[in-house]
């Protein structure tokens, strides 16, 4: 009975030492006191005033949603080089993995998928019109076979993704 009696005071010393110890180190450094830090205390300053319009209430992703792909108009050359060198970054970083390399639906991610991806060089990718290629980039196919990009790329280089999209060669004798 006295060797527990004495082994939890000693526990017990233990943790108090152990807790004097670190209330000594939190008040003796200066770094790594977490209660000092503006993330923990956020409010203790007025907040500073909105500037008048500075939410927006036009333009955005609702002029994209709100015009059919027919109608929406790409804002640069979809021939232009450097936008479509750019383009092929964004493919290669965002659609590869279900797209493949040989843009024929066959990326290692896709595989998993039934069916498959789209091919991009297909006609009937390469004759949509390039408003509606952004727009099933951005919003996504139904049923979850192309996710809505909107959030995750930004307009412009959708933009450029298209172009890269439409530069491909089409691939000969498919519908």
């Amino acid at each position: 009975m006295k060797k527990a009696f004495f082994l939890l005071l000693g526990l017990g010393l233990l943790v108090v030492a152990l807790y004097q110890i670190l209330v000594y180190y939190d008040n003796s450094f200066p770094y790594g006191r977490m209660r000092e830090t503006p993330a923990v205390k956020p409010l203790e300053q007025p907040i500073l005033p909105m500037p008048k319009q500075s939410i927006p209430v036009s333009g955005g992703e609702d002029r994209f949603k709100s015009v059919s792909g027919q109608e929406l108009e790409p804002p640069f050359a979809l021939q232009n080089k450097e936008s479509i060198g750019r383009g092929k970054s964004v493919y290669r970083i965002y659609c590869l993995q279900c797209h493949g390399p040989g843009h024929d639906g066959k990326g290692t991610v896709g595989q998993s998928f039934q069916p498959l991806p789209t091919d991009l060089r297909s006609p009937a990718v390469q004759e949509k019109q390039p408003g509606s290629l952004f727009k099933t980039i951005s919003y996504g196919l139904p049923n979850g076979r192309q996710p809505p990009l909107q959030n995750t790329i930004r307009a412009e280089d959708r933009w450029k993704a298209v172009a890269y999209i439409k530069s491909l060669d089409p691939r000969p004798g498919q519908d």
